[in-house]
């Protein structure tokens, strides 16, 4: 089993579609990247946490690759605004990949680079190392009782 850190934008599509593809065994909304291991949906919206919303993703990588997972991040958001995706704007929002190991960090940049061909040079996601990811824990309380 391995696990993909995506941030593209608003948590609750992209974890939605994540879920749905052959060999995702999990999928998790939080934040990532920020400034402290812990922070709440209201912190975040400051724009002061530096924390991105993200899905966590635990999949067989015997069934899905971790290039397949990204292929599929760029197919389901815009990758070419800057905070923003739709009508959600803010830092919050932003493209990013966080890997886990070097290995991760490899593919992710030979992923953006083949898409970012693509789309002109006009790819604004981040690659960065996991940083102080957190389970946004009231917002996946609340979808719970939904």
């Amino acid at each position: 089993m391995e696990i993909a850190i995506l941030a593209a934008g608003c948590f609750w599509s992209p974890e939605i579609k994540f879920s749905k593809l052959n060999g995702v065994l999990k999928t998790e909304v939080g934040y990532c990247g920020g400034d402290n291991s812990k922070t709440s949906y209201k912190e975040v919206c400051t724009g002061k946490t530096n924390h991105a919303e993200v899905v966590k993703i635990e999949f067989d990588d015997k069934v899905i690759t971790y290039e397949q997972i990204l292929d599929f991040f760029f197919e389901i958001h815009d990758p070419t605004t800057l905070n923003q995706q739709g009508y959600d704007i803010g830092t919050q929002y932003r493209s990013e990949i966080f890997y886990t190991d070097e290995n991760q960090k490899e593919i992710a940049q030979k992923v953006l680079d083949r898409t970012n061909a693509k789309y002109n040079g006009k790819i604004v996601t981040n690659i960065s190392k996991n940083k102080n990811y957190c389970k946004a824990e009231e917002y996946h309380q609340k979808y719970l009782e939904r």
